[in-house]
């Protein structure tokens, strides 16, 4: 999970071409378009048709209307912690992002957004969330939009109002620009190119969209890079067309996907491709100059896969991997199909392998618990992070870290004090102004896996296996509540949980622990950064276990 943007001076490639850039660009967006049926609305043709023969008409009333028009404002969906994140009134089916990079890191990218909605509402605008870039015209169904900024908003004012039940694509033409702002996440830098980290509501620091996680989209990725780079992103490859000094690859994702899961790689790099369990793809992005190194923790991932799935079921994705950031980012994170690590993770030899190997595993959990099975909003951010880290504690217990019944003792002794600092775990307090990433607390961490270790203590082992098997199954590729995993408890159970779980889940003070009635918390503020990869987990996670028990590895 993000800490903060790294404050790590990355190396910058020398220019490319700009008309070259551009012409690349410009060929893949056309393809693009000409390749996809066009959006359409029923009569169309003969409401254009309609349209010139009112010219003239609608100009003489056109000063009245604008000046009755009210003013573009930002929107958003109401979500408790990030109120104006997302936009109301359409529903994103598809993305397809191109992305043009000129070899530098410190420049803007030129960019193409195309969306594919439906619209849930009448809507005379329609409202992205975009910010940090420069948009340069904007589309609706073919017809050029007038547009403006609001707050983070990019406010699109069509030709025509949007009716519900129609479609309707969305074409931004747009820079993105990867020195970072005033705000945390979008773009990465690394020593050798960039990368992403949209968590928690960054994705439009990047590109146009709806960025909230309850409005999940299929995604084509266009990413068009001189010579001597390599582009990865989310899902399959599709095809890489070579022109003279430029690759464009393109990727496409095979189940939908949350905005703040995305993830484009461009660098001096180098893939690796294996086999997974049943035959899954894999495929790795490294630095190629620290391949050699890093070669050794790849190998590990078929085994965790197969590990995963037996706890939780098939894997839920078409591929899997690793990408190793050359960058002190400070934190790992689980982009769909494609997970981020920074590359000091895997080469720093205080780290026993046990615990290099379960922030592996806290990101591949992520797959099941976060992305394949989405929060509906930002509170319900405990059931990502509480199952990721309920399964790390368990690979790490089988590895060689400290028992799972250790570890959840000291998360209940902080417990209260989590509470006290950060609410409970599916009450988050919001984030500070221009911080977003801080509803990323223990609370939400150990704390929310101290309620997963509540629920197992009190239905027994058998029951809270099937609930996670049941979990991930019955709501793959889409996203789910609180009050949806409390009810799926409660019917595994047999019996009502709500008057359990409710305290664990929204109190301000920790309930005793089922079957440890010794067990004691204190408002004590823990200090520990529970982010996965962080210093403070490491301390945390490293504290009182030994590298060496039977069983550990000793790799």
């Amino acid at each position: 999970m993000p800490r903060h943007p790294h404050s790590h001076a990355p190396h910058s490639h020398a220019p490319q071409g700009q008309a070259l850039q551009d012409q690349a660009l410009h060929r893949q967006a056309s393809r693009s378009q000409a390749g996809r049926s066009r959006a359409s609305r029923a009569g169309a043709g003969e409401a254009r048709r309609r349209r010139a023969a009112t010219a003239l008409l609608a100009s003489a009333v056109c000063g009245c209307l604008l000046a009755a028009s009210p003013p573009a404002v930002p929107l958003g969906i109401g979500d408790r912690l990030f109120p104006h994140l997302g936009n109301p009134g359409y529903d994103v089916l598809a993305y397809d992002l191109a992305l043009g990079h000129s070899g530098r890191n410190d420049q803007p990218l030129q960019a193409v957004t195309t969306i594919d909605a439906r619209i849930t509402a009448d809507l005379e605008r329609i409202n992205l969330d975009f910010a940090h870039g420069t948009v340069r015209s904007v589309e609706v169904d073919g017809d050029p939009a007038t547009f403006t900024s609001a707050g983070e908003d990019l406010v699109i004012t069509p030709e025509d109002d949007l009716d519900e039940g129609e479609r309707t694509r969305i074409t931004v033409r747009h820079t993105s620009d990867p020195v970072a702002g005033d705000r945390e996440g979008g773009w990465v830098r690394t020593a050798d190119g960039l990368a992403m980290a949209n968590q928690a509501d960054a994705a439009h620091l990047v590109f146009p969209c709806n960025d909230h996680p309850s409005d999940k989209a299929m995604f084509t990725f266009r990413i068009t890079a001189p010579d001597g780079h390599t582009a990865v992103a989310n899902g399959l490859p599709a095809g890489a067309d070579r022109t003279r000094g430029t690759t464009t690859w393109t990727y496409r994702t095979q189940h939908p996907m949350a905005t703040e899961l995305a993830q484009v790689s461009i660098g001096r790099s180098t893939i690796w491709h294996r086999t997974g369990p049943h035959g899954l793809p894999l495929r790795d992005v490294v630095p190629t100059r620290h391949r050699a190194k890093l070669a050794p923790w790849l190998a590990k991932t078929p085994g965790q896969i197969s590990w995963m799935e037996d706890k939780a079921g098939r894997y839920p994705f078409a591929t899997y991997g690793l990408l190793m950031a050359d960058a002190s980012i400070g934190f790992a994170l689980e982009t769909q199909t494609l997970s981020l690590f920074e590359r000091e993770l895997f080469t720093d030899p205080a780290l026993p392998p046990w615990y290099v190997e379960s922030i592996m595993v806290h990101e591949l959990a992520h797959q099941w618990f976060g992305n394949s099975v989405g929060p509906r909003t930002w509170s319900d951010l405990w059931l990502n992070e509480g199952h990721a880290t309920w399964y790390e504690a368990l690979y790490a217990e089988e590895r060689g870290g400290r028992t799972l019944e250790a570890r959840m003792r000291a998360a209940y002794e902080a417990s209260d004090g989590w509470r006290a600092a950060g609410g409970p775990p599916a009450a988050p307090r919001a984030p500070e102004p221009g911080r977003q990433i801080g509803i990323f607390r223990p609370n939400v961490y150990a704390g929310a896996a101290l309620v997963l270790y509540a629920l197992r203590e009190e239905i027994g082992r058998t029951a809270f296996e099937r609930l996670e098997r049941d979990w991930v199954t019955r709501h793959r590729d889409g996203t789910a509540t609180t009050s949806d995993f409390v009810r799926l408890a409660s019917h595994i159970a047999g019996r009502d949980l709500a008057g359990f779980l409710n305290p664990w889940l929204y109190g301000a003070r920790t309930p005793s622990m089922p079957g440890h009635p010794e067990w004691t918390s204190t408002a004590r503020t823990a200090t520990a950064d529970p982010r996965p990869g962080t210093r403070g987990h490491r301390a945390e996670s490293l504290l009182g276990a030994s590298a060496h028990r039977p069983g550990g590895s000793r790799e």
